[in-house]
């Protein structure tokens, strides 16, 4: 499985799980860039980076396209990897992508949702349903046991 990414740099780069073996990694998904949810938990990861990484990389995976991550990252100054699950390979590999619905209509899209991955890229936490709020102070307690 190989995905279209954008690095920190506003660069684009290829993605595959393979990139994930070596080191331990936070991989959050998130249903769509600019959307006020999303960009607050993006900032939150932002905001904490540097908390973050002595632990883990950090990823974010929506079904957006590479230009849209372009934008929201260089729009909200993003420091960390994005990818663009465009066909939702990624998505469908971690089971988050399930069908919702707003407003009585339902429809197929992100549900959002965290992994912390070990060195092996084995699934060591979980969390599913995601709350922004307070969500990055969670990862961080389980990075640092």
């Amino acid at each position: 499985m190989v995905l279209d990414a954008i690095d920190k740099d506003g660069k684009e780069i290829t993605f595959s799980e393979k990139d994930l073996i070596g080191h331990r990694t936070v991989l959050y998904f998130y249903p769509k860039d600019n959307t006020s949810g999303c960009t607050k938990e993006a900032c939150d990861f932002r905001d904490n980076i540097n908390r973050l990484m002595a632990y883990a990389d950090v990823i974010g995976v929506s079904p957006d396209s590479i230009a849209s991550h372009q934008k929201f990252q260089q729009k909200q100054n993003l420091n960390f990897t994005l990818v663009a699950d465009v066909e939702h390979e990624l998505s469908f590999k971690y089971g988050v992508w399930k069908e919702k619905s707003m407003y009585g209509r339902k429809y197929m899209g992100i549900e959002r949702s965290t992994f912390i991955l070990d060195e092996k890229g084995k699934i060591i936490k979980e969390w599913r349903k995601v709350k922004v709020p307070g969500h990055v102070d969670e990862v961080l307690e389980v990075l640092k046991e």
